[in-house]
């Protein structure tokens, strides 16, 4: 007998909004949050925008302390899990710590740090660098600050895998609790790679658009998409045993049903073209989800050719001509590519999708590819009753990895 899993609360620090209702609101609004880049001197790159977080101030949501000791991915997690739990009513103490665990991913981890240490290194020599650079560093710092901060003693886990890990993450969290592993997880991702290191990495390996208008950077499926935007923030979710989250007459945002992950084994950074794993995936979320029709589907839907083509071909495998009656659509047309933090973020869009009936679009889709012929939801938010959704994830390495959603019965 496996346990039911469902979302009882999430939170989300994005380039929309330093929340989820904030980011929500500006999605159905079209709006874009890619910008040219403030963080740091973009005049000696041939890509300048990226869609940043903006007006973040860890303070709200953490002690000096661990502000200062914590990457800014981490306190992007922590911040988004305070949200969470406080959206959830869950109260953490010392009589469910211990059924409570934590899956937190991240597709880079603390590149920022790095780098201030390696520049340290160099300039002021090793006894310079900070003892705490490691900690900082590796991508298991989001779960560990979390679970100090907030007192869980539960399985404690980072996760990468690309841009597919919080989908991975929540995929993970959900088996735990299904199998009895846990009563809550708290779970998702958060990526901070807009650096000079992660602009210059991704720029010399042709991943990213080189459009010079910045809000018309990220056009998934259009004819004229020529790569992605860099995003950056973190989303994460509370999931729990259904029977546990009725026990504390907790609000139930959507149950979680089905979860698939395959590997195209081809190529490090492009997907396979035919789409064939990915829609491995696929079935497998809804085969585990044992769903019968699907009525949306929030696509990976980066902006690259190879991407965009090879998503659109997987989705027409797994449903025929059925294909063509669904709605699919890409919130990273608006927030950029979160990395490991995309797939967690549009895992709450479908819950808020499910409970609010109504799509956000595709922007930027102003030239119909011949080949990416689906129902994109172009340009303009779409009111629509949702009851099943499905979130796709593929990321560098060949990961596959798909999350399907029905609304609470």
């Amino acid at each position: 007998m496996f346990n039911r899993v469902v979302i009882t609360g999430y939170g989300a620090i994005t380039p929309l909004g330093l929340s989820v209702k904030e980011t929500w609101n500006n999605m159905i609004a079209g709006k874009s949050g890619v910008d040219i880049i403030s963080h740091f001197d973009v005049s000696d790159y041939q890509v300048k925008i990226a869609s940043e977080v903006k007006n973040f101030n860890p303070l709200d949501y953490m002690n000096p302390t661990t502000a200062k000791y914590s990457d800014r991915f981490t306190q992007f997690a922590l911040a988004a899990c305070v949200q969470a739990v406080q959206h959830s009513s869950l109260i953490i103490d010392e009589n469910n710590s211990n059924d409570i665990g934590i899956m937190i991913g991240s597709g880079i981890g603390g590149v920022s740090s790095a780098l201030l240490q390696i520049d340290r290194l160099r300039s002021r020599g090793p006894m310079r660098v900070s003892p705490f650079t490691i900690p900082m560093m590796i991508v298991d710092s989001a779960a560990s600050c979390i679970s100090i901060t907030l007192g869980i003693h539960g399985p404690n886990l980072g996760l990468v895998s690309s841009c597919s890990t919080s989908t991975d993450a929540i995929g993970l969290a959900y088996r735990t609790i299904k199998s009895g592993e846990a009563r809550v997880m708290i779970t998702g991702g958060s990526d901070a790679a807009i650096t000079p290191l992660g602009l210059a990495g991704f720029t010399q390996a042709g991943a990213l658009s080189r459009n010079p208008e910045p809000q018309k950077a990220s056009r998934p499926f259009d004819a004229e998409r020529d790569g992605f935007v860099m995003g950056e923030g973190a989303a994460i979710l509370v999931l729990e045993d259904y029977e546990h989250a009725l026990s504390r007459k907790a609000v139930i945002l959507a149950e979680i049903v089905g979860y698939g992950s395959t590997s195209d084994a081809t190529h490090i950074t492009q997907p396979l073209e035919s789409g064939e794993q990915a829609a491995r995936a696929i079935e497998q979320a809804i085969t585990n989800g044992k769903l019968q029709t699907i009525d949306y589907i929030n696509a990976h839907g980066t902006s690259t050719p190879l991407n965009d083509l090879g998503e659109t071909k997987a989705i027409k495998r797994v449903f025929g001509t059925k294909a063509y009656n669904i709605p699919v659509s890409s919130i990273k047309s608006m927030v950029g590519h979160m990395l490991g933090g995309a797939g967690a973020l549009e895992t709450i869009v479908c819950c808020e999708i499910i409970n609010n009936g109504i799509i956000p679009p595709t922007i930027n889709l102003e030239h119909p590819d011949p080949e990416c012929d689906l129902d994109y939801v172009p340009n303009q938010a779409r009111e629509c009753v949702v009851t099943t959704a499905i979130s796709n994830s593929f990321g560098f390495g060949g990961h596959n990895s798909v999350i399907a959603l029905n609304k609470i019965v």
